[in-house]
């Protein structure tokens, strides 16, 4: 059986479990956006207080920070999670940046302490970018839990528009071969050269051709939002692997 490469969306050349005569369907394997979420969460609840704390803390806190966020009604309003959970989000989050901003530095060392086999540095670049959804170069309590929410909890066609913007990287609304290229390349770096089986250097460009014959369906170089959200959609392996994690926090 193939094992997966990591990518963020599957690989659209594969034929799904259930069509493989005599192949038993299985629940599809992590992908590496998912790892992605496991790693934030883990990072920020590791800081979290005891959940035994008064929660008006949390309430009180949100004024002492320098970086004042949106008030907990607020972000329980714009985002899928609990005022119980957005506390313990809080706690450490504030704990870890008590600035009340991440830079991309910090970011770098969160995926250098969960990927220590490569070099996370790219990635965690491309990553903290569509985090940073005003690209001020810091990201505010708000932009982190609402990305969350959307990663861990928001609709398959949610979380497809994130993925979408992690990989226009220069923002102008379409996706070239050559960013497509550079986030696939970042993360087989990130994954390192120690993974099974063995990944070979023309893997990522194969990826990401396969991808463009299947989304450009104009043939002009580019991928638009359309394209790429009505191709993912119709794929079942893309399908399957955006449900994994919806409500793990």
């Amino acid at each position: 059986m193939k094992v997966s490469d990591g990518s963020l969306l599957g690989d659209p050349g594969d034929t799904p479990l259930s069509k493989k005569q005599g192949v038993k369907w299985q629940r599809p394997r992590l992908t590496r956006q998912a790892v992605m979420r496991c790693c934030l969460v883990k990072w920020i609840l590791s800081s979290a207080a005891p959940q035994g704390s008064d929660t008006s803390d949390s309430e009180l806190e949100l004024s002492m920070v320098r970086h004042q966020p949106e008030g907990l009604e607020q972000l329980q309003a714009q985002t899928k999670f609990t005022k119980m959970e957005l506390q313990s989000l809080y706690r450490g989050f504030k704990n870890e940046c008590p600035s009340g901003l991440v830079d991309e530095d910090t970011f770098k060392l969160i995926y250098a302490q969960f990927f220590p086999q490569g070099d996370a540095t790219t990635y965690a670049h491309f990553l903290f970018n569509a985090f940073d959804a005003d690209g001020n170069g810091a990201i505010c309590f708000e932009d982190f839990v609402v990305g969350l929410s959307i990663l861990l909890r928001g609709t398959v066609q949610e979380k497809l528009k994130w993925a979408f913007n992690l990989y226009d990287i220069n923002k102008d609304g379409y996706i070239t071969k050559e960013e497509m290229l550079a986030i696939m390349k970042s993360i087989y770096d990130m994954m390192g050269r120690h993974t099974y089986p063995l990944l070979r250097e023309d893997a990522p460009l194969e990826h990401v051709e396969r991808f463009f014959q299947k989304m450009d369906r104009n043939q002009d170089g580019v991928v638009t939002i359309d394209e790429f959200l009505e191709t993912c959609q119709k794929d079942e392996n893309i399908m399957s692997s955006m449900q994994l994690f919806e409500n793990v926090i």
